[in-house]
C-alpha cells in the first residue's frame, strides 16, 4: 500500500513539471512621426501675356480663361490665397517696368498697382463662412467695364509675408480662429479622393486686365476691395492727379499662390 502511494505521488509530480510554461520576453519600441503635409500642384503656362494693341481691348479688357489650375492635398486644416509680387524696381506694390514707350510725358505714370490684375475662381470658397469682408473670395463674375469694382482685384501685401486678413480674399479657407470647418478653414483631404468640379481641393483660375479709356485701370483696388480716388496705391487715378494715364511699355509681375496650415 505504501509503494502504490509513492508511485502515484511521483506521477503527479512529473505531470506538474511537464505542463509548466516557460516565457522569455523582449520589447521593441515603435515610434511614429506624423509630419504635416501640405502639397499644392499647379498647372499653368510659364508666362501669361496680355498684349493691348487694339482700342477695344483697352475698353473691354483681355481675359485669359482657365489659365491656372490648382490642386490641393493636405493632412491638416488649411488655407489658400494668392498675392501679387514683383521684384520691387518700381516699389513692392507695383509692376516692374521692363521697357517704356513714349517721351516721358509727366502725366504718363509708370507705377502700375499689382491689384489691377483680376482673378476669378470657378469654384467658390467653401471655407469662408465667417469672413468679414465684402468679397471673401474671387468667385464673382468680372464686372462690366463701365462698372468699376474691386471684387476680383488681386490681394497685395507690399512685398511682406502678411497673409490676407478677415476682410480680404482667400481662394480656400480664410483668416480666423473659430475652429469650425467651413468658417475659416478647410479640413485635410486631397483632390485625388475629393473629385468633381465642385471639389474644395481643385480650383480653376481666370485672369483679366482692364486698362480702360483712358488707361487708368479702374478695377485696381485696395486689399479690402475699395477702389478709385481714395486708393493710395493707384497713382494713376488718384484725386490729385487728374489727367494721368498708364505709361505705355512692357511690365511684368507674378502671382504667388500660398497654401498654409490654418492657425
Amino acid at each position: 500500500m505504501k509503494k502504490l502511494s509513492y508511485l502515484c505521488g511521483a506521477l503527479l509530480m512529473f505531470g506538474a513539471t511537464a505542463n509548466a510554461q516557460l516565457i522569455d520576453e523582449k520589447d521593441v519600441t515603435v515610434t511614429m512621426d506624423l509630419q504635416p503635409v501640405l502639397q499644392l500642384d499647379m498647372s499653368t503656362p510659364d508666362q501669361i501675356e496680355f498684349v493691348f494693341d487694339e482700342i477695344n481691348e483697352y475698353y473691354a479688357g483681355i481675359t485669359k480663361y482657365g489659365a491656372t489650375q490648382l490642386r490641393v492635398s493636405s493632412t491638416v486644416s488649411w488655407d489658400l490665397y494668392a498675392v501679387g509680387r514683383s521684384t520691387g524696381t518700381n516699389g513692392p506694390e507695383y509692376w516692374d517696368q521692363q521697357l517704356e514707350y513714349g517721351n516721358n510725358n509727366p502725366n504718363a505714370i509708370p507705377n502700375l498697382p499689382l491689384s489691377l490684375l483680376e482673378l476669378r475662381q470657378a469654384q467658390a470658397n467653401n471655407g469662408a463662412a465667417a469672413a468679414g469682408g465684402t468679397y471673401p473670395d474671387y468667385s464673382a463674375a468680372f464686372s462690366p467695364s463701365n462698372t468699376p469694382s474691386g471684387q476680383n482685384s488681386l490681394y497685395v501685401n507690399g512685398g511682406t509675408s502678411t497673409p490676407p486678413s478677415t476682410n480680404d480674399k482667400y481662394i480656400g479657407g480664410h483668416a480666423g480662429t473659430s475652429g469650425i470647418p467651413g468658417d475659416d478653414f478647410l479640413p485635410g483631404g486631397s483632390y485625388l479622393t475629393q473629385t468633381g468640379i465642385t471639389s474644395n481641393y481643385f480650383y480653376v483660375i481666370d485672369y483679366r486686365i482692364l486698362p480702360g479709356l483712358p488707361a487708368i485701370f479702374p478695377m485696381a483696388a485696395q486689399a479690402d476691395g475699395t477702389i478709385a480716388a481714395a486708393n493710395p496705391l493707384n497713382d494713376i487715378e488718384s484725386a490729385n492727379a487728374v489727367g494721368n494715364y498708364a505709361e505705355p511699355g512692357v511690365y511684368t509681375m507674378y502671382v504667388q499662390y500660398i497654401l498654409l496650415e490654418d492657425q
